[in-house]
């Protein structure tokens, strides 16, 4: 959330900011709300002020043993009218905390102008598209052929877009979470595991409420939500606290199931693994100081390119333009794996930098030799499972079907092949 204070000195810059992310926000409502809450605040402490010391008058002539009543009488009144101002200063306040809950963070300056994919600009590209002596296949082919994919028994269970892993198929994507925690643990990232459900709290302070609450998953009975991504709870892990400044940064790695209703009509992108409902991911998330979130942005791409360069996969790195940009991100790149089957790039991580939207929303600060500041959060996919698994199928096919398993998993996975 942005601090109102900055929005009331800087109205044109957020209205510019928010154009630049497709957003539609009501500033102007928002300070006209802001000079009626100032302007009743001020009359509700002179209301106060003026009720303190009729009470000691009145103390005074009591002691006197003079008439009071029609000065209590006054004070009632006094009170009634303190009574109605404040009601009145709490539903302004309340249209306050809406309206700011619908105003996007700012884009970094050195995130391009754009609307679309169209206006991302790729930054670089890692790694070696292979070349096939035969046409390759989707991993959809691939996977029923080997039968270690399974959509149709999966629609029975519980609907379309949801995957169901078999055999191989179920080893293979456990291999591929172990390798990946395994890799950020060695690069300083404190596991956790962490609950797949979190309140509506939890929800807005990450930036998923109000605004996207019809893509989540809701439990409407119990007002709870089953995760987007491990970045709502691991963000939330320091809700309300008060780190010390000699902790930070503070890194976190975490495996979970993440679900989403989004589906939407995307062509060839609903086949196989491409959107799903659910889906496997290891989030990484950061809680660094306020002077250096950006430097710790570039550290964070480092760390998630990892297990990309560990499996040899073909990726490329993209900086996403303003209108691309989450509501709660400043500044974000995608990294995107080449699928030669589908002959498609796949975003499998998000690596983006909040600054303090997030941790304002949490109130997440630490304290420093000046006083206390709120700390920037960053998170990052390390990486997403489906997309992955998407790419090194169709990457390591071979003409017979069959998928030779890069070296990397051997520790992981019984033999370095998987085949029907």
């Amino acid at each position: 959330m942005l601090d109102l204070k900055f929005i009331r000195t800087h109205p044109e810059l957020v209205k510019k900011s928010a154009e630049a992310k497709g957003e539609k926000v009501d500033i102007d409502s928002l300070l006209k709300l802001d000079e009626k809450m100032r302007t009743l605040k001020s009359t509700v402490e002179e209301l106060r002020a003026k009720r303190n010391r009729e009470s000691e008058e009145i103390g005074e002539i009591k002691k006197r043993g003079l008439e009071v009543r029609e000065r209590v009488q006054e004070m009632r009144n006094l009170s009634s009218k303190i009574k109605e101002k404040e009601g009145e200063l709490r539903e302004v306040e309340e249209k306050i905390e809406n309206l700011l809950s619908y105003i996007p963070n700012l884009a970094h300056s050195s995130v391009p102008i754009g609307k679309g994919k169209e206006d991302n600009k790729i930054i670089r590209e890692e790694g070696e598209k292979r070349s096939f002596s035969f046409p390759p296949k989707n991993h959809l082919e691939l996977a029923e052929n080997l039968d270690i994919l399974d959509f149709k028994r999966s629609v029975k269970i519980v609907g379309s877009n949801f995957p169901l892993f078999k055999g191989k198929g179920a080893l293979l994507e456990r291999a591929l979470i172990n390798l990946f925690l395994d890799v950020h643990i060695q690069r300083g990232y404190k596991e956790i595991s962490p609950p797949l459900l979190v309140n509506r709290s939890s929800m807005f302070n990450t930036g998923q409420l109000p605004k996207l609450e019809g893509d989540m998953y809701c439990l409407e009975k119990d007002n709870l939500f089953l995760i987007p991504t491990a970045e709502v709870p691991l963000t939330n892990l320091h809700r309300d606290e008060i780190l010390d400044e000699r902790e930070l940064p503070l890194k976190y790695v975490a495996y979970t199931p993440c679900f989403r209703r989004e589906a939407g009509s995307y062509g060839r992108e609903t086949k196989g693994l491409v959107r799903v409902h659910q889906f496997d991911k290891v989030e990484l998330v950061k809680f660094v100081h306020a002077e250096n979130s950006y430097e710790e942005l570039e550290s964070l791409l480092t760390d998630a390119e990892e297990v990309l360069k560990r499996l040899n996969l073909p990726y490329r790195v993209v900086l996403l333009c303003t209108g691309e940009l989450s509501f709660a991100s400043t500044k974000c790149y995608d990294l995107e794996v080449f699928a030669p089957g589908s002959n498609l790039w796949l975003e499998v991580s998000s690596c983006a930098n909040f600054e303090d939207f997030q941790a304002r929303r949490a109130n997440i600060r630490y304290r420093t030799k000046q006083g206390l500041r709120y700390v920037h959060t960053l998170n990052a996919s390390g990486v997403a499972l489906a997309r992955t698994l998407i790419a090194l199928l169709e990457n390591y096919q071979q003409e017979d079907g069959s998928i030779k398993l890069p070296s990397v998993l051997e520790k992981y996975i019984d033999g370095k092949e998987i085949r029907k």
